[in-house]
């Protein structure tokens, strides 16, 4: 295997900038400069992009900005001994050590071992001192090596490892010797992972502790055996992002925090481990008899309320990804074959179903549907039926956006005890009106219930049915009890409202009212505010023609900006946004095409101020050109794959770009303005959507 670091990757008393974006940018231009990445650039916007989630600045003047990058070609370590020292984040001052640790974007699981290595290496003194000494280059990449060789790696680096203690063994007070159990990850899993594991290790040793560590890191992770975690007195989650099998480690006194603190304090860590297994009230991993544990929380640095909220809400985000996806293309299929008539009410059903509804269960392949009369915009044949089956397994899809949307933000606040209630609050936000805002409110009520009741000190008999019987029933019954008594008549009634104010200005008023709508399509993406007027154009395609179908493409020519727009603005700037994000824009594109205006969700969760303005202000400019022009349009739903049913398709697509070009000008200008590039939404959220490698969206509110 080639050398992870060489003399020309190396760069000893240099003066590289004053401050860390440059800095990173320098070492980036080393490892392209040696043919190891595709481009400087793309390399040091993707570790800026990590920096921003968090400083990788360490105690003792060393600094390790890191990344996992598309634009590296071979996985390479560059250094820098700083003259003068740069400040990147570190507790106790500047830095005058710098790893760029740069591994490809899916790099081979060798090179990933010896950067983890690397990272080991950086947290012993000794290594540290003598990188302060080196007099060379070639003495710099020798020291390295011999630190990064594979032989022997230690047991710990392929995930689980454990550490005796030289020292006089803790005890409880009868001899036994304590034990805790570690599990550590960060975002790309490269070093703040190993890094902390190695710290928590040491701090055990000299505690007289044993301390078994898992490290679910980028090299691998072997699991701590069952039996470990039975024995152990307690849990330290040092973790950024969500925790594999976190079941595993059910009804154990748990703290928890980010890797940073791990580092920078894992004797205190350790000190609050042990004193948490001696403490009957104290805070456990969720899934036991003791009750759920708070799995937000870390016992030190605690986050922001805004932080958490929004924590929560991409939680819930993320985990509809596949009810989005699959619902919303479905549907879209289901129009293009079969026609836009597909939703249109049967006649010969008695129950009033629509067409897709009838063929999908009536007919099959050898039984095809016919018209006994034509209806316009509707194929029957094999067309329709497989149309059919499209709008309804879309149909269905959608059906569950909101309770999964609720059900994840409960799950989020109080783990797995907040997902029935979640789910069921949800459904009821849906029945009574309430939407995608009652989603929002119902899971956030659902989670909280469930977290105190979780924290209720039951008696012994009973505590064994407080998951699964007592938690799922008191929960439920505050969180869509006050959905259905409390909060679904008043957003019924500004639903109502909405629509009854948007009527009065029709006909002349057009351009005004096209303004308006693209306002509301692009205000909260899905809500009750997007929702109301979209019910507001589809109650009047019945009229067949004249100002309800002008309504209908101002309100879908709108709705399409929001991620047509995010996905211009990302390919334009990137650097403006972290890989993630980038990788939503990627998806935005279909998206928006789609008329899913909630693939612009994640962007507006994590910076609603400066992107909802910018999408309503692209969308108000696409709706103000559509209804100007007059252009018409019969389908309810399908973005460009409906443009057959388009009355004026070259002024629907012409406004459709002006508004994303508004739209990505806006959003670029703004996040351009009053905030370092790239910042990050919570770690946890953005490593959940790639773990189901989609895009966090939420509910269409259409269909």
């Amino acid at each position: 295997m080639p050398d992870l670091i060489t003399p020309d990757l190396v760069a000893l008393d240099a003066d590289l900038g004053s401050d860390k974006s440059t800095v990173v940018r320098r070492l980036a231009g080393l490892v392209a400069g040696a043919g190891r990445a595709t481009g400087a650039d793309a390399l040091a916007d993707d570790a800026l992009a990590r920096e921003a989630q968090a400083a990788t600045g360490l105690p003792g003047g060393i600094a390790i900005p890191h990344c996992r990058s598309a634009a590296v070609t071979e996985g390479s370590l560059a250094f820098a001994r700083l003259t003068p020292k740069v400040d990147f984040g570190a507790p106790d001052g500047p830095a005058d050590l710098v790893f760029l640790i740069a591994a490809p974007a899916h790099g081979d699981a060798d090179h990933l071992t010896l950067l983890t290595a690397l990272a080991r290496a950086l947290v012993r003194p000794e290594f540290v001192a003598s990188l302060r000494a080196a007099g060379s280059a070639d003495e710099v990449v020798r020291l390295v090596q011999e630190v990064v060789s594979p032989e022997p790696a230690p047991a710990a680096a392929s995930g689980a490892t454990s550490a005796a203690a030289a020292a006089p063994a803790a005890d409880t007070g009868s001899g036994a010797r304590r034990s805790l159990v570690v599990v550590s990850a960060c975002p790309t899993g490269i070093a703040h992972t190993y890094m902390a594991a190695d710290k928590l290790t040491e701090a055990g040793r000299a505690a007289g502790v044993d301390v078994h560590v898992e490290t679910q890191g980028s090299s691998g992770s072997t699991p701590l055996d069952p039996a470990v975690i039975r024995a152990a007195d307690a849990v330290i989650f040092a973790v950024d992002v969500g925790v594999r099998d976190r079941d595993r480690f059910a009804g154990k006194p748990l703290v928890q925090s980010g890797t940073k603190r791990a580092i920078n304090e894992p004797d205190v860590m350790v000190r609050e481990a042990l004193a948490a297994a001696d403490d009957p009230n104290a805070r456990r991993v969720p899934g036991g008899a003791g009750g759920a544990a708070e799995p937000a929380a870390a016992t030190g640095g605690r986050p922001g309320v805004g932080t958490e909220i929004r924590r929560w809400l991409l939680t819930g985000v993320s985990y509809m990804i596949p009810f989005v996806a699959a619902g919303g293309l479905l549907i879209a299929l289901g129009f293009l074959f079969a026609g836009f008539g597909i939703a249109l009410a049967d006649p010969t059903s008695e129950a009033g179903a629509n067409y897709g509804t009838t063929w999908a269960l009536n007919n099959t392949f050898f039984d095809l549907p016919v018209l006994a009369e034509p209806v316009e915009g509707l194929r029957d044949g094999v067309l329709g039926y497989l149309g059919a089956l499209f709008f309804v397994l879309g149909g269905a899809a959608f059906g569950f956006l909101v309770p999964a949307l609720a059900g994840y933000i409960a799950y989020a606040i109080a783990d797995r005890p907040g997902i029935v209630p979640g789910f069921v609050v949800g459904a009821v936000s849906v029945t009574v009106g309430a939407g995608f805002l009652g989603g929002l409110i119902g899971g956030i009520i659902a989670g909280f219930a469930a977290l105190w009741i979780s924290r209720w000190k039951l008696p012994a008999g009973v505590r064994g049915l407080q998951p699964v019987v007592i938690i799922p029933l008191l929960a439920t019954l505050i969180s869509s009890g006050l959905m259905v008594v409390v909060l679904g008549r008043p957003l019924a009634a500004a639903l109502t409202g909405l629509g009854n104010f948007l009527n009065g200005l029709s006909g002349t008023s057009a351009i005004l009212l096209g303004i308006i709508l693209g306002l509301m399509m692009c205000f909260d993406l899905g809500g009750p505010v997007n929702k109301a007027a979209y019910v507001f154009a589809t109650t009047g395609l019945a009229a067949g023609a004249g100002a309800p179908l002008v309504i209908m493409a101002t309100v879908m020519a709108a709705g399409m900006v929001p991620p047509l727009a995010m996905a211009l603005s990302t390919a334009i700037r990137p650097k403006l946004y972290t890989p993630a994000e980038r990788d939503n824009g990627k998806a935005a594109w279909l998206l928006g095409a789609s008329f899913i205006s909630e693939g612009a969700i994640p962007f507006a969760a994590a910076d609603p101020l400066r992107v909802i303005p910018s999408m309503m202000l692209g969308g108000a400019t696409t709706g103000a050109i559509v209804a100007a022009s007059g252009v018409e349009l019969r389908a309810p739903h399908g973005g460009l794959f409906v443009l057959f049913a388009i009355n004026g398709v070259a002024m629907f697509l012409l406004a459709i770009v002006i508004g994303t070009v508004v739209g990505a000008l806006a959003v670029t200008i703004a996040k351009s303005i009053g905030r370092p590039k790239a910042e990050a939404v919570p770690e946890d959220a953005v490593d959940m959507a790639h773990a189901h490698n989609a895009t966090p969206v939420t509910q269409p509110a259409r269909a």
